[in-house]
């Protein structure tokens, strides 16, 4: 049969004798179904040209084609590759119809991408969590999936960037927000099963639908007729972030009457993940229906929406970690014997997509987008207004306070503290309510709330994306996109704990937060301290030509954009009654963005490829106001963000092995960044007297960044059963200049803010996951379907997040503005110096089978992550507590420091198991 296949696809089709053309075509059909496959991935070895073939499963090489004996690859993710012999002939047609792939029955990549979880994908609160996992699972290349699905529990950042340099959309609409320029990773959590179809262009590589930025982009289809014929049950077992999961998912494939649907339905959940009540409840819904209404126009409805509830962890100090070990958590404590934690995180933001395809003529396609989302984000804590800080991690009540007392370390108290911290050293509940109730018999308000920060958002946006090849070597791609934002910030009374209501007014400052209610008191579910609306508008424009040859490829793109933003403020805050109620000033900025890329074919095997682009982009509404819940106030001087970059590549490919070496530059210029905290030893005329302690706003204003390095990438199928593969990451990510500083509080008598001039941070390292990381690990398949590998992970290089006012002039100042008479240089540079993390390695193991019975294919397997229980920080900062040179030496001087940096720990051992069942 093997040898008939190979001649008969060697046998053109007949063709008139006028024709010139050399063609190669065909169609590639699934092996059970017999349906065909879309965005299958057609190459002709040789010369490494590519195709994908279309919606009916057909494909088309017109030009440069080699004569003579040639290999056709033809791969998919979840289906076996296939190696094709074929022979092409001058002037000639080869036709090849109905190339079967048969599916991977053991193709373990969900594995990796359900163990994925929302905490680990885009949460402020962690500190170094951003990355951008979600974003490279579509990806073949060994360095990405590397990235993806062995690095991403240490928080590596790829070339040492936030997820904000990456664009993610789902039927060619952006989904990051507008408000952090991040995605939103959990408003389609729990749907792998139905999200699998994803065009990946890393970095400045050329996409179809958009400009993207310094990390690229990814395009998830949803489109229903795409989706292969069949269901699928999955359940998993897990100990990380939820402990159960169940999904199910249906396709129907293209249907009599034009109409396709797919369908998915799933649930998380569980009480506790690797942190102390760090509870999961999260449902996914999933449905997305076509209608071909002829054979060049169809019309694709897609709705989303993954509800979900989790409960917050938390970082602590080296001194708790050291009492209660890696997996606690102050978050939380017992009421009625059940564990209450008080940092939840609540995301329901429904998505509805409309889409429009038109194949205008066999070149030429145009796609109309419209999407609408709404819903809301909401991070719950404990207020506590007329009682005390509830936190049982709070500084006062730790052995180091006894420790550091004025007159001497009290061991006595200090070993009472810790006594009580390591007995209990959770929230207590009880005495929450037991002050409320107190005060209600006394006529007096809540001494202690539940409260939710929240951000409405309410977002419309429309777009058009044209493709037209306008000759076997040129493409062009053209996109035109709307975006609208009306985003409702407010804090909202949760749960008042036994209490009769609570005062809206600052009670440390005794501050009005509404001038226009004065001394309102609010219940539960009532809007209190800050109520406001952003709006943004977003229009940009991208246009792009790729040009494609026997031995050159290249491209060129250029976008524009114009971003505006607004503050509505309904609240009038007493300190800031003349800018804060009614609308502020409209900003506007402009964004221009220009890129390019060159790849040169040096034989079929050997390849280098160069990339460089330049974009300008509008701050973010996060990084735009400087305190936003009490005024209209925008950060001084603001630009635009400008990134740089470029990088180049040699790779290597052939039937054994595949590598990929890189070097990269990204300079990053002009960004902002806001930070709230209490700080003590602040120093300025500018503040009144005694007012050397507040809660401030810093903002740090004009940040210039600078991230190069290299990645390297292999892997060879060293027999049919075995792959080796192993992959490096160097970089040096680095503050590049000594950005302007200043600080905002409403406790200070400037209400524009108090200037520190230039921080001292060139140089610095940022924070933010290791820049140092390698991986080496095999993989082995067996004939009969089961599988096992194993990877060791090496990471270095990770450094604490630096406070940027204590490498002000503020550090050496005094209380009256002079420099502090004993200030040593020598100390304060120790002082100042970085903190290193420990370097460590992580060893994963991954194992499964599968089965096929009858038209059924089932699947087990299993991973066991960090097998080696190693303990190891993932992210830290340093607190802003003590800002000048006598406080920190104090307390650097003590035998635990008070206020030393906070950290987050990676998890320990760790399972994951997985059973699925595919019809």
């Amino acid at each position: 049969m093997k040898k008939s296949s190979i001649f008969l696809f060697g046998i053109f089709s007949v063709f008139t004798a006028a024709a010139q053309e050399t063609i190669v075509k065909g169609s590639v059909i699934d092996g059970t179904t017999h349906a065909p496959i879309p965005h299958v991935i057609i190459t002709i070895e040789e010369t490494l040209q590519t195709a994908h073939t279309d919606p009916e499963g057909e494909f088309r090489f017109t030009f440069n084609i080699p004569l003579g004996e040639q290999i056709l690859k033809v791969e998919k993710e979840g289906y076996i590759t296939k190696r094709f012999p074929i022979i092409v002939n001058e002037g000639h047609t080869l036709d090849i119809r109905d190339m079967m792939l048969d599916i991977n029955i053991a193709d373990s990549v969900d594995l990796y991408t359900i163990t994925l979880s929302d905490d680990e994908l885009n949460d402020d609160s962690t500190g170094g969590s951003d990355n951008i996992s979600g974003l490279l699972q579509s990806s073949h290349d060994v360095f990405e999936r590397t990235v993806a699905f062995e690095f991403s529990s240490s928080f590596f950042k790829v070339r040492g960037l936030d997820s904000e340099n990456s664009s993610v959309l789902i039927n060619g609409i952006e989904m990051n927000k507008l408000y952090s320029g991040r995605p939103e990773w959990s408003n389609w959590g729990g749907l792998n099963d139905v999200l699998r179809n994803q065009e990946l262009s890393a970095n400045l590589r050329p996409s179809n639908y958009t400009y993207g930025g310094a990390l690229g982009s990814t395009n998830i289809n949803t489109r229903a007729s795409e989706y292969r014929k069949g269901g699928r049950i999955t359940y998993s077992s897990s100990d990380r972030s939820y402990t159960q999961r169940v999904i199910a998912s249906y396709a129907t494939g293209l249907m009599q009457g034009g109409w396709a649907a797919s369908t998915a339905i799933g649930r998380r959940w569980g009480e506790e993940g690797y942190q102390e009540a760090t509870f999961y409840n999260a449902n996914s819904f999933f449905v997305t229906l076509e209608k071909k209404i002829n054979n060049k126009q169809s019309i694709n409805f897609t709705s989303i929406y993954a509800p979900n509830r989790r409960g917050k962890s938390s970082p602590n100090t080296q001194e708790v970690y050291d009492l209660k070990g890696i997996k606690y958590n102050e978050y939380w404590g017992y009421q009625n014997g059940e564990k209450r934690n008080s940092r939840v995180k609540e995301v329901s933001e429904p998505i509805f997509m409309l889409n429009h395809y038109w194949g205008i003529s066999n070149k030429t396609t145009l796609n109309t987008n419209l999407a609408y989302q709404f819903g809301k984000i909401g991070n719950s804590r404990l207020d506590y207004p007329g009682g005390g800080n509830p936190s049982p991690a709070y500084y006062q009540k730790l052995p180091s306070y006894a420790l550091a007392d004025k007159n001497g370390p009290d061991y006595a108290k200090a070993y009472q503290l810790e006594q009580a911290f390591l007995k209990d050293g959770q929230i207590d509940w009880n005495r929450i309510y037991d002050a409320n109730i107190t005060n209600n018999s006394s006529g007096l308000n809540a001494a202690y709330s539940l409260y939710e920060d929240r951000n409405d958002d309410t977002q419309f946006t429309v777009n058009s994306i044209l493709t037209s090849d306008i000759s076997d070597h040129i493409t062009l791609n053209g996109t035109i996109n709307y975006r609208h934002l009306k985003s409702e910030n407010f804090a909202e009374v949760k749960d008042l704990l036994g209490a009769s209501g609570v005062l809206n007014v600052d009670s440390f400052d005794n501050i009005q937060y509404d001038l226009q209610n004065p001394n309102k008191i609010v219940g539960e579910a009532d809007r209190f301290r800050y109520n406001y609306n952003l709006y943004a508008n977003e229009i940009s424009g991208f246009a792009q030509a790729q040009f494609k040859y026997k031995r050159v490829d290249y491209f060129a793109a250029l976008s524009v954009s114009n971003t505006t933003y607004q503050r509505e403020g309904l609240y009038q805050h007493e300190i800031y009654a003349n800018n804060s109620l009614g609308k502020g000033e409209k900003l506007s900025f402009t964004g221009l963005g220009a890129k390019a890329g060159l790849t040169y074919k040096i034989t079929g095997k050997h390849v280098l490829d160069f990339n460089a682009g330049y974009l300008s982009k509008a701050p973010t509404l996060r990084n735009t106001y400087s305190n936003s819940r009490e005024n209209h106030n925008v950060v001084k001087n603001i630009t635009e963000e400008k990134i740089t970059s470029a990088d180049a590549s040699y790779i290597f490919r052939s039937s054994v092995v595949k590598a990929k070496l890189t070097g990269y530059y990204t300079k990053i210029e002009d960004a902002n960044k806001i930070s709230f905290y209490y700080a003590d030893g602040l120093s300025s005329f500018e503040i009144s007297e005694n007012q050397t302690s507040a809660f401030v706003q810093e903002i740090s204003q004009g940040i210039d960044k600078k991230h190069f390095g290299g990645e390297f990438g292999i892997e060879a199928q060293v027999t049919p059963s075995i792959k080796l593969k192993g992959v490096a990451s160097l970089g040096q990510f680095i503050y590049d200049n000594n950005p302007n500083l200043y600080l905002t509080s409403s406790s200070f008598t400037n209400p524009n803010g108090v200037d520190f001039g230039k921080a001292n941070l060139k140089n610095y390292k940022l924070a933010g996951g290791p820049q140092t990381a390698y991986s080496l690990g095999f993989e082995y398949r067996d004939p009969d379907y089961w599988w096992f590998g194993a990877t060791a992970n090496f990471f270095d290089k990770a450094y604490v997040d630096i406070s940027p006012l204590i490498r002000t002039h503020n550090f050496y100042t005094d209380a009256d503005g002079l420099p502090f008479n004993d200030y040593d240089p020598e100390v304060a540079r120790q002082l100042l110096k970085q903190e290193k993390f420990d370097e460590y390695m992580i060893v994963n193991l991954v194992g499964g089978k599968s089965w096929r019975i009858n038209s059924y294919f089932v699947g087990f397997f299993g991973s066991v992550n960090n097998i080696l229980d190693v303990a190891h920080k993932t992210g830290g900062f340093e607190q802003g507590r003590n800002a000048n040179y006598r406080m920190l030496k104090k307390d650097a001087s003590n035998e635990i420091p008070v206020f030393g940096s906070k950290y987050w720990y990676g998890r320990g051992t760790t399972y994951f198991l997985n059973l699925h069942v595919r019809f």
